[in-house]
């Protein structure tokens, strides 16, 4: 039910990709340069805002249960997706996705739900099956929204979206269970402890958090400039949106096929090993893309990048688990979803900054040596 429930919200947080810009122009924005700025304010501010409150949820879900939370985030994900559909002006329409930001979360709630009822030694698997549901989200709502417009308006497609994750909210309340006990208070008068389990250094734990946030910077980077980049490959203009979009599909098609497989990988061989394995094979991937001559060569390239990806934050979270108590557990997965919301953010920024400057295939090189820099740090970190 959590992956269901993640692949919905996804899918209506996503679907708004194709038709954005369209929405922003009928909202009264109708300079191009101003419908693309503010185009992509109104993308990114929930991501923003997911980061920011991603602690706060996960404080509270060790507080009063995991459940609650995502009863909270996906009736909150309901209300605000309708609403947008009734905005008036970009103004809302950007407050409004800040707000989403803000009330929703049902991923990251089900990633901390998911990572502190699996059983150690199926953690990895766990996750890995979550993020397959979330990913296939991100893959399908891009897709709905292409097609969504057309037939009921854009205005229609929200309020549908809304309509979606109401029916996550009721099935989350009448199906999800958890075995869930508030942590007892402290009545000795000793300071409450951080929560880091006593053999565990804070090091590795910095290193987890910097790892998720690499595995989204890497994968978004090349994100703002791909359109472009794809019509250096000789890619007619009227066919640039459709074949972004399948290179863009790519890489959380790959992920797809991998994530379970990698997560329960995790489980057998050891998470730090597979983590580690899959920044250099990342790394390793990322340098072909900068020589292809034509877009289906990049868009194998980034199906096997997703496929290397997939491994990372499955293992990631299990390391996190097992690193802290388990009445800490909620706010340390909340700082992880952090990190990687995070790296959602900064890499488009980062990525675009050098393909203005430096030029678009120094996008991947420059991704490629801050993977490898990581798996380094890594290991160091692991040993000590």
């Amino acid at each position: 039910m959590a992956t269901f429930g993640s692949f919905t919200t996804l899918v209506s947080l996503s679907m708004l990709l194709p038709f954005l810009p369209l929405y922003v122009e009928q909202l009264g924005i109708t300079a191009q340069a101003e419908i693309v700025q503010w185009s992509g304010a109104a993308f990114g501010v929930t991501f923003l805002a997911t980061a920011i409150t991603a602690p706060l949820w996960g404080r509270l879900a060790d507080r009063f249960g995991r459940k609650p939370m995502l009863v909270r985030a996906a009736v909150g994900m309901a209300i605000v997706m309708s609403m947008i559909g009734l905005a008036h002006n970009v103004y809302e329409l950007v407050a409004l996705r800040f707000a989403a930001g803000l009330i929703g979360g049902y991923a990251s709630a089900a990633t901390v739900m998911i990572g502190t009822q699996a059983p150690p030694d199926r953690a990895g698997w766990a996750l890995g099956v979550l993020s397959s549901g979330a990913l296939v989200g991100n893959l399908v709502g891009p897709l709905v929204g292409g097609l969504l417009p057309n037939l009921i308006g854009i205005r229609g497609t929200f309020f549908a979206g809304g309509a979606v994750i109401a029916v996550a909210a009721l099935l989350t309340i009448l199906v999800v269970r958890e075995d869930f006990q508030r942590p007892a208070k402290r009545t000795d008068g000793l300071p409450a402890d951080t929560g880091v389990r006593q053999h565990t250094s804070r090091l590795p734990l910095i290193a987890l958090l910097v790892t998720a946030t690499m595995v989204l910077l890497s994968n978004m980077s090349i994100e703002p400039i791909i359109t472009i980049y794809i019509g250096q490959l000789g890619v007619p203009h009227s066919q640039l949106a459709s074949t972004a979009g399948i290179v863009m599909a790519s890489s959380a098609f790959g992920s797809v096929m991998t994530a379970s497989r990698l997560g329960a990988l995790a489980d057998r061989i050891g998470a730090w090993k597979v983590i580690i394995g899959c920044l250099v094979a990342t790394a390793i991937v990322m340098i072909p893309q900068a020589f292809v001559t034509n877009w289906w060569s990049l868009a194998i390239l980034r199906g096997l990048m997703g496929m290397t990806l997939a491994g990372l934050l499955p293992a990631i979270g299990k390391l996190v688990r097992q690193a802290v108590k388990e009445h800490q557990s909620g706010r340390m997965l909340g700082y992880l979803q952090s990190a990687q919301f995070a790296g959602q953010v900064i890499g488009p920024l980062i990525g675009g900054q050098i393909g203005v400057h430096f030029g678009m295939r120094s996008v991947f090189f420059v991704t490629s040596a801050v993977l490898l820099g990581c798996a380094a740090f890594d290991r160091w970190a692991k040993a000590q």
